[in-house]
């Protein structure tokens, strides 16, 4: 097999910065990285001088790009389309995002996610469902006419995908722990959000398997000084993981900047929560019969509710090393190595290790992807 050199990049492993170093793929795997003067013989190279080079970014939260919501084509050629855009965005890994829908919707949503992975699509780890088992009191943008309870029917179809992870962000007073146990026992990654629960409730579902908070602070009941909340839950946890958009609308840049001291290290991950306007010139899009317009990077509806983001994962590693002050490395393990941990998955993706799958970026001083690497597959990207 053909040996490929990477060189003259600065080189995130997912741990160290290395200088003067060259990262070796071979096929679909991560071969060696090695000093410049150790090179193997016969390697073609790839010169990537100026840029940095990291592992490939880990969305878990893509409800749609490239002009495309999941929603409205629940197809492998859709979740290709989502795929595509982001991937020109730092995203080499992600999960298609179902907002809240009927349930023939979460079924469709499901058989083309099960159908991509059989096809190796690029990128695409399984599916994160979001609802329809949340709260109408924390609904956001979401539709709370499909909103129902967890019932066996239920727990059949959220436990169907037979390749793949599945991801369900579920409000945890609307169900019992026995459901999340349920879940969980049948590995499924159960998140909370959309959720109107208490710390005591939240508590209880952590203790059943509940392993993760979407979009931290956003629709959930926050912290005070007399009842903490499922933020007050969240950020006391050290096993569990909260997600966090780092749009500078979301969420308060000084607020995260808190939420990141209190959290253990490893625990917060970067999400995009992106819409079809990722990737796209049309800034416009219909959900649930009403536009959404994206301007200056803020998805919202007409009165102002937010619906989603314009955000990309390299845009979100921007942010979080520019707004919150957070060491590039670590910005890049938000968005990599953290979210592969939480997923299951940090023994062949979120690191630029022998045996690893050639799963990385390349970017310039801009934060702009100038190469992408999935599976050993290379695409690249010019910029003016």
């Amino acid at each position: 097999m053909t040996l490929t050199a990477l060189t003259g990049a600065r080189i995130f492993d997912g741990e160290h910065w290395l200088q003067d170093h060259a990262l070796i793929l071979a096929g679909e795997r991560v071969e060696a990285l090695v000093p410049l003067d150790q090179l193997p013989d016969g390697c073609e190279t790839v010169a990537l001088d100026g840029r940095r080079l990291a592992p490939g970014l880990i969305d878990t939260q893509v409800n749609g790009g490239g002009g495309v919501l999941l929603n409205d084509q629940p197809t492998v050629e859709a979740i290709c389309t989502i795929g595509d855009a982001h991937r020109a965005l730092g995203t080499t890994s992600f999960l298609p995002t179902l907002i809240s829908d009927d349930l023939a919707v979460v079924k469709a949503a499901i058989d083309a996610v099960d159908e991509a992975v059989s096809r190796n699509t690029a990128g695409v780890l399984g599916v994160h469902l979001e609802g329809p088992f949340l709260n109408p009191a924390r609904k956001g943008v979401h539709n709370e006419a499909v909103f129902r309870q967890i019932d066996d029917e239920a727990i059949a179809l959220l436990t169907s995908l037979k390749r793949g992870i599945t991801y369900v962000t579920l409000a945890p007073e609307r169900t019992s722990p026995e459901r999340i146990a349920q879940l969980a026992a049948a590995g499924v990654i159960v998140a909370a959000g959309h959720t109107a629960a208490d710390y005591a409730q939240t508590r209880q579902a952590l203790d059943a398997g509940l392993k993760a908070f979407t979009h931290l602070f956003n629709a959930m009941t926050p912290m005070t000084s007399r009842e903490p909340g499922v933020v007050g839950a969240a950020l006391e946890d050290d096993n569990s993981w909260c997600g966090i958009i780092v749009d500078n609308y979301h969420v308060d840049p000084a607020t995260l900047r808190v939420a990141l001291k209190a959290k253990v290290r490893g625990k917060m991950i970067l999400v995009t929560d992106a819409m079809p306007t990722v990737g796209a010139t049309d800034k416009r899009f219909v959900l649930n019969g009403e536009t959404i317009v994206a301007e200056a990077g803020r998805c919202a509806t007409a009165t102002g509710t937010l619906a989603g983001s314009d955000l990309d994962m390299m845009g979100a590693v921007k942010n979080t090393h520019q707004l919150l002050n957070v060491e590039l490395g670590e910005a890049l393990r938000m968005a990599s190595a953290y979210p592969a941990a939480m997923l299951g998955l940090d023994h062949k993706l979120g690191y630029l290790r022998a045996g690893y799958q050639a799963d990385l970026i390349a970017f310039d001083d801009h934060f702009r992807v100038t190469h992408s690497w999935i599976n050993g597959q290379l695409r690249s990207y010019e910029h003016p």
